[in-house]
């Protein structure tokens, strides 16, 4: 069983490393990129709200992603472990899920942090394709990154839960580190 928060910049290989290992655990793989992008593409009232954010590279509120994760918790098949991808992105996201996961009493494992270079983060994410992946947002995506976000690895770090992972090298030997954290 396990309970792993996945940290990292966009493109850092949060996403596929943690399906990877949700499939080879067969824990769920819970990522607010991919309910966002759904939700994004039903233009759902909460997608459409997003898009606007996503569209200007910045973060979606708190609230909105807030919702989405403790529903998405609260089913029966995260009672044996899942993997959150792309949650929690700031530290009043943390205090957040730390109160949900004691209200659900739950708790995490450990905190994986991928860490990549801008300069190979921009052009993994040129390279991607998507609509919202122009160099400009990119480094705004960056930016904001560091500065909301980074300050996490401070966060679990104090809480003795985070382990950082070299995220650029090969996707195989990434997942090989990480196999051996579970």
């Amino acid at each position: 069983m396990a309970r792993l928060i996945f940290l990292g910049p966009p493109g850092a290989g949060k996403g596929t490393q943690s399906k990877v290992l949700a499939d080879s655990h067969a824990i769920p793989h819970i990522s607010t990129g991919e309910i966002l992008r759904e939700a994004v593409l039903g233009k759902t009232p909460l997608g459409v709200k997003a898009q606007g954010y996503m569209d200007r590279g910045e973060l979606v509120p708190d609230q909105l992603v807030v919702d989405l994760i403790r529903e998405r918790l609260d089913k029966p098949d995260t009672q044996s472990g899942w993997i959150l991808d792309g949650f929690p992105r700031n530290a009043t996201q943390a205090q957040i899920l730390d109160f949900i996961l004691n209200e659900l009493s739950l708790d995490y494992d450990r905190v994986i942090n991928l860490d990549v270079p801008d300069e190979t983060l921009v052009a993994r994410l040129l390279s991607r394709g998507r609509k919202d992946d122009n160099e400009e947002v990119i480094r705004r995506r960056l930016e904001v990154y560091r500065n909301q976000t980074a300050p996490l690895i401070d966060y679990y770090e104090s809480r003795e839960k985070l382990v950082t992972v070299d995220g650029n090298q090969s996707m195989e030997n990434v997942s090989s580190a990480l196999n051996k954290l579970v």
